[in-house]
């Protein structure tokens, strides 16, 4: 099991960025990062846009994140289709 922090900066009403440390079994780093960026979008009360996402203080892993956020989205439009 390994631990790494992530460090989300977003945009909302003003710029903000949370930290956490978080463990992960077999999972890619960006679905963790994505997951955490899900739940600062829904304590904030404005809607946030992603700006960076740092693993570890010096990777970047920002347009991986954005990358799955659009494929899930994608994926969810497309399940709702009625054919």
């Amino acid at each position: 099991m390994m631990t790494v922090i992530i460090e989300i900066h977003y945009t909302a009403d003003s710029r903000g960025f949370r930290r956490g440390a978080f463990q992960f079994r077999g999972q890619k780093i960006e679905y963790v990062a994505l997951q955490f960026w899900k739940h600062i979008n829904k304590e904030l009360s404005y809607r946030a846009e992603l700006e960076k996402v740092i693993v570890e203080g010096d990777q970047d892993i920002t347009q991986l994140v954005k990358n799955l956020e659009q494929q899930e989205l994608y994926d969810s439009m497309n399940d709702n289709l009625p054919f």
